[in-house]
């Protein structure tokens, strides 16, 4: 085997113990259930050692009565015999014996469940006598021999008490452990979704958010079906197949047929012979439709998402044939897999039934007995059920043990930026930001090279470039969402690798050129990440965003609480971005980052939202990434950015006097404005 396979093999293997660490914090509700499992068996068990006794009743019934009758004939017939001695004879023959073997036999059984079950029951001579709900005398036999209808109602009663305990455990099993495999899935997906909120943003830039979707909620979903189910399976199918292997070896043994035993227990086992190796296949398949189902989400996610664009080209046909190819693929796996899993069932019954013959065409061949080959046979039928769930469980273990190694995969993978064991806290921005030789690469390809700025507290820096010169990663730096491949960031002279993320997230505010609103409404959108704002706190923040006039003006009914739909599809642009906007002035932050967006909106709206922008920036430090030149003129210090360095920088009037990159920068801006 090779190190790779070696290695795939191990990981396998750890996947069924990790599920297993899930199981932990619910070890009593486990417990429980598992408890309720070897009731199953026991009561299971129990039910199982009336069959035999049951039907030697009535074998036996049948077989004294026949046999006594044609005695008694005889007797009658016999003309040597005077009347009273013919008479005399046929009573003693009709008479029960008290030296019958089998009927002591049956009352010392009688006894015995009567003392170890704590039943009603007590054994007086040849009579039976019940104790409760009320108190009946009866004789085990009557003046014929034949054993008494009550002593065979005992036994069934007895089964059928034995036969509802087995049923309220199994209630029972089954409702304690699919609670346990239903929290272990949701504790997995709380897992997953924290581990994913936790990475970079370096690992959204090459992962795909379907895929991650499908991850989280498809794979999930079959391990929840897969677990819930196999667990409570696992717990009590394991203990009935025990108790009925049991009581086939008691039968045997009281009959001393050990080669029925042993032809039988040899020929079980070829009855997992289709389990065990069509398993192998269906976890491949399996893995690779989940891989293919994740596709599918993943095209979904990616033309809803931009359906904007689809309806503008008119290609809704093109993703239709796009989206078909796709299900298709996945649709084949589908069936392969079914194909593979439908063979397990029949070729468990064929083997199962042919073994049965052919244990029936020995049993006869070696004379055995009706009484024997139930006793022998109906624990083994009895076996078969729990048997044949155990196969389908193991058909779902590999299902879910396929997405557990997609699973595990996922969780495995940390990308999230590292963080001290105890970092300083940053509780207040009080001098400046200081940039040091800073270079940063994306894939090998260099977006900041040798970068040094020094923002001063309460300055407004812009930085102005090309679309790719590097002006939002600058910003990324600042917020820390990639980390410097060299030089450092400091903030008041500390790295702010040593700061805790939380904290400098918590004194920096940020309104991007992609306005992101969830879909929620206009008040909790705005005091998202201060949801203990007050409603006069978020009205006040929208005013000084130029937002509470169109919130309350009519157009969205519910004013506040109206619903701004996926990415806020409600509103206008102007009108997300002053929500955005709002959301900024209401968590107050002394460092702002604004990336504008303003080129795509009328001139009144830029204007509303530029007010905004403008009182949003009061007596904050402010680094502004300039889409609109006309918006940066008052700027303390503006860079110019061309392949991530900084080929100008001064105020507005003195990089125009250069006549360099920024003038050609105003030049065109405005050339194109005028027009």
């Amino acid at each position: 085997m090779s190190r790779t396979s070696s290695n795939l093999q191990e990981f396998k293997h750890q996947s069924y113990f990790r599920l297993l660490q899930y199981i932990k914090p619910y070890w009593l509700r486990l417990t429980i259930g598992i408890s309720a499992g070897f009731l199953v068996g026991g009561s299971l068990f129990i039910s199982i050692l009336f069959v035999p006794d049951m039907i030697g009743m009535v074998d036996r019934t049948n077989a004294s009565s026949s046999e006594l009758i044609q005695q008694a004939g005889k007797v009658a017939s016999d003309d040597k015999l005077a009347a009273p001695e013919r008479k005399k004879q046929i009573e003693e023959l009709l008479a029960p014996d008290d030296n019958d073997p089998q009927l002591t036999k049956i009352l010392d059984k009688i006894r015995t469940y009567s003392k170890r079950f704590h039943l009603p029951v007590e054994v007086v001579k040849r009579n039976v006598v019940l104790d409760w709900p009320w108190q009946y005398t009866f004789q085990i036999a009557d003046s014929k021999g034949r054993l008494a209808w009550q002593l065979f109602a005992l036994y069934i009663s007895g089964f059928i008490l034995a036969w509802l305990f087995k049923n309220i455990a199994t209630y029972i099993n089954r409702y304690f452990i699919r609670y346990v495999g239903g929290s272990v899935v949701a504790d997995m997906r709380k897992q997953a979704f924290a581990r994913l909120t936790n990475q970079s943003l370096r690992y959204y830039g090459r992962m795909d958010v379907g895929h991650l979707i499908s991850r989280v909620n498809s794979d999930t979903a079959i391990m929840e079906a897969s677990v819930s189910d196999t667990i409570s399976d696992l717990t009590r199918c394991p203990i009935e197949i025990l108790a009925c292997a049991i009581a086939i070896f008691l039968a045997a043994r009281s009959f001393g047929s050990y080669s029925l035993l042993l032809i039988l227990f040899c020929g079980m086992p070829l009855i997992l012979l289709p389990v065990v190796l069509l398993g192998r296949r269906i976890r491949k398949l399996s893995r690779r439709s989940y891989a293919q189902i994740a596709e599918v989400l993943s095209r979904m996610h990616e033309v809803f998402t931009g359906i904007r664009v689809v309806k503008a080209f008119h290609t809704e046909e093109a993703e239709n044939r796009r989206f078909n190819r796709t299900v298709d693929r996945y649709f084949r796996l589908v069936i392969r897999t079914l194909r593979v899993e439908l063979l397990v069932s029949p070729m468990m019954e064929v083997v199962s039934v042919g073994a049965t013959l052919l244990f029936l065409l020995y049993a006869y061949r070696a004379g055995v007995t009706l009484t024997q080959l139930v006793a022998l046979l109906a624990p083994a039928f009895l076996a078969y059920q729990p048997i044949k769930i155990l196969s389908r469980v193991y058909t779902m273990i590999q299902h879910s043990m396929a997405a557990a190694d997609r699973f595990f995969a996922l969780i495995d993978e940390d990308d999230s930026l590292p963080e001290k064991a105890n970092p300083v806290e940053l509780k207040e921005f009080q001098r400046d930001i200081v940039f040091e030789d800073v270079v940063f690469s994306y894939d090998n390809r260099v977006i900041i090279d040798r970068f040094n700025l020094k923002i001063k507290k309460g300055m407004m820096i812009a930085a102005v470039g090309e679309t790719g010169s590097g002006k939002s990663t600058i910003a990324n730096l600042l917020a820390r969402f990639y980390d410097v491949n060299s030089g450092r960031v400091l903030i008041d002279g500390v790295d702010i690798r040593d700061y805790s993320i939380a904290s400098i997230r918590q004194q920096i505010g940020i309104v991007s050129q992609d306005t992101i609103l969830f879909n929620d409404t206009i008040a909790n959108n705005i005091s998202y990440g201060c949801p203990d704002a007050s409603r006069e706190m978020v009205i006040q923040a929208a005013k000084e965003a130029n937002a509470h006039n169109f919130i309350m003006d009519g157009r969205h009914e519910g004013g506040y609480d109206s619903e701004v739909g996926d990415k806020g599809f409600m509103l206008s642009g102007g009108e997300k971005q002053r929500v955005a906007i709002a959301r900024a002035i209401l968590k107050n932050p002394p460092i702002l980052i604004l990336d504008e967006a303003t080129s795509a909106l009328d001139s009144v709206t830029e204007q509303l939202v530029q007010q905004a922008l403008s009182h949003l920036a009061e007596n904050r430090t402010v680094f502004a990434i300039a889409h609109r030149l006309s918006t940066i003129r008052n700027a303390d210090l503006i860079l110019v950015l061309d392949q991530g360095r900084v080929v100008e920088q001064g105020s507005h009037d003195e990089l125009y006097a250069l006549n360099g990159h920024y003038r050609k920068l105003c030049d065109t801006q405005f050339t194109q404005d005028a027009r």
